[in-house]
């Protein structure tokens, strides 16, 4: 991959930069024993993978705080339980918590010395607050799902990233995890990627046939391709 003609890096946020699987893993498990009921990590992730993209696909683009309730309420329907009101909010209050991957900070703030970097996140603004602080990184653009009001793999959000960027898709590279969520958009749109395929990650996305341009173990296999000696 020629990293030379590349102006800016966009990033998915949760699964690539914020390991997102522990997160819902904790705050899904925590719910499910407490009602007596144990799954494993792989089982919990697959449910998710499942019901996330259906709690999003709605004729009216719900807030993201309000999916993640929909999607608790679907699990608990699918176990054969109740959520409690508290329990209802596991996934959104447990959010900007959840654990930033060790290699990303000094990653980005060595990327960030030679490109410009944006994140394009399925999120609300005042959710990923909470993670930008934990990330602790300068991104030049932020576009989360609110202000796109549309859920990835839409195609809209990418576009409403470009035209706050004003770059053409050849000096454009977009890094995530997923396929299903920005490997596959990023195809559509002919943008060139880098899937961040970390080890005994992926188990919360839904499979495609979608190709990256290079895979990657982590963010810092990609500081140092992408930085010029």
């Amino acid at each position: 991959m020629d990293f030379g003609r590349f102006e800016w890096l966009s990033f998915d946020c949760y699964g690539t930069l914020v390991d997102w699987e522990s997160g819902i893993y904790a705050a899904v498990g925590d719910v499910l024993e407490s009602h007596g009921i144990r799954r494993s990590r792989a089982e919990i992730l697959a449910l998710y993978a499942d019901l996330e993209p259906r709690a999003q696909d709605s004729q009216t683009f719900l807030e993201y705080r309000r999916v993640l309730r929909n999607v608790m309420a679907m699990i608990a329907a699918e176990l054969g339980f109740r959520c409690a009101g508290s329990e209802m909010d596991a996934l959104a209050d447990s959010l900007p918590g959840w654990p930033v991957f060790a290699d990303v900070q000094n990653a980005l703030e060595a990327l960030k010395a030679h490109y410009r970097l944006a994140v394009i996140s399925n999120v609300d603004d005042d959710l990923f607050e909470g993670t930008s602080r934990a990330l602790d990184a300068d991104f030049d653009v932020v576009v989360t799902a609110q202000q796109a009001r549309s859920y990835k793999p839409s195609l809209t959000n990418f576009e409403l990233a470009a035209a706050r960027m004003a770059v053409g898709k050849r000096a454009w590279l977009h890094v995530a995890e997923s396929l299903f969520h920005d490997i596959g958009p990023a195809n559509q749109l002919g943008i060139s990627s880098v899937r961040v395929n970390r080890a005994g990650q992926g188990g919360a996305t839904r499979r495609t046939d979608a190709i990256a341009d290079l895979v990657v173990p982590d963010l810092a296999a990609l500081a140092a391709a992408a930085i010029p000696v």
